[in-house]
């Protein structure tokens, strides 16, 4: 944390003696982004920590940072990097089984241009995960919490991809070697490296279709196949409607060398209406189904199985902040969820926050 620190006024004095260069160059750009936001649990937890399985906007009844970073960008014909440090709750939750001298790390990159002619670029380094459309900055995503199914999939990947895209720009295509599935350094126990895929199709400005794989091990010490499949597409029905529909897919190897696998399914649907070029709002309707707990660890008989709805109302008061509250509810097929000592089905949870980027 104190070399985080350091970075960041690091930043903020240096900034004014680097803005001459950067504008002239128009090679290196800096940015940063920070989130702060208040979530209220009606379930009480007596630690202020929501449940394990929730990584965003983790922490009950006090205000906090659930993600701020500060990021370099270069950019040149041929060449290309990216490093970006980061802290806050999120960090803090999700990269908790990281050394600690890693969990600092929200991006951290180098790509190379492989023809001049053609959109190739091959990356290696940490970078965002290729699956699913939400990612941890809250600012880019429809809905204040991520879903379910964002929070226990990846949100960063570290190992090597190349990627292309058509001169028309509506294929992309990458295929990726990584170290597993959301993991910066592997356990000893897990020898195996993943793979991963990445198709892309945008026929026209307004529909985009996504399909992503990941083949490798579990991010245990077991060395058992994991499969998973996650589709998605975004539709603008309107100038102002906007349908997103996402379908999760995944599959675990029951035993090292057996052929037998057990599954887990979600999906989630956001509707969003953009009232005004300020206001705007987005439902969403979710459901989670690990019914032998693979990914979401559990004692109830019939795994993890919830449904979740919420509603969230934004309003950007200026392009680069953007101020949102929603109200979420979570009800599990089982007593998942814990309120006072006892166990419950449900969970409701409101939060607010603040986020600016620069």
């Amino acid at each position: 944390m104190k070399k985080f620190v350091t970075v960041a006024l690091a930043y903020v004095l240096c900034t004014p003696l680097f803005a001459q260069t950067i504008d002239s160059t128009a090679k290196l750009v800096l940015s940063g982004y920070v989130e702060a936001y208040y979530s209220y649990d009606f379930n009480q937890p007596a630690n202020n920590d929501r449940p394990p399985f929730v990584y965003s906007h983790n922490r009950h009844n006090e205000f906090n940072l659930n993600l701020g970073f500060i990021k370099a960008a270069y950019v040149d014909e041929r060449i290309r990097g990216n490093i970006a440090l980061m802290a806050g709750t999120y960090p803090n939750a999700n990269l908790a089984a990281e050394p600690a001298t890693l969990r600092n790390i929200f991006e951290a990159n180098a790509g190379l241009k492989l023809a001049k002619t053609k959109n190739l670029w091959l990356d290696a380094g940490v970078f965002a995960s290729h699956i699913g459309f939400e990612s941890a900055i809250s600012k880019d995503c429809r809905t204040l919490s991520r879903s379910l199914m964002a929070d226990n999939t990846p949100y960063y990947e570290t190992g090597v991809k190349i990627g292309y895209t058509t001169d028309n720009g509506k294929w992309f295509l990458s295929g990726l070697v990584l170290n597993g599935w959301q993991q910066i350094r592997r356990t000893d126990e897990n020898t195996r490296l993943a793979v991963g895929t990445q198709i892309t199709f945008k026929p026209n400005a307004k529909v985009t279709l996504n399909s992503s794989t990941f083949l490798g091990s579990r991010p245990d010490n077991t060395n058992r196949n994991r499969f998973f499949h996650n589709l998605y597409g975004i539709v603008q029905l309107t100038k102002k409607w906007e349908l997103i529909a996402d379908f999760d897919y995944g599959i675990d190897q029951q035993q090292t060398r057996s052929s037998i696998y057990d599954a887990w399914t979600s999906w989630a649907a956001i509707l969003k209406y953009q009232l005004s070029s300020k206001v705007g709002v987005a439902g969403r309707v979710e459901n989670y189904s690990d019914p032998k707990g693979l990914v979401i660890t559990t004692t109830s008989p019939n795994g993890f199985r919830v449904n979740g709805y919420s509603f969230n109302l934004d309003y950007a008061p200026i392009s680069n902040a953007l101020c949102r509250i929603e109200a979420r509810s979570l009800t599990g097929k089982d007593d998942l969820f814990e309120k006072a000592g006892r166990k419950t089905t449900t969970d409701f949870i409101i939060t607010t926050s603040l986020a600016v980027s620069f």
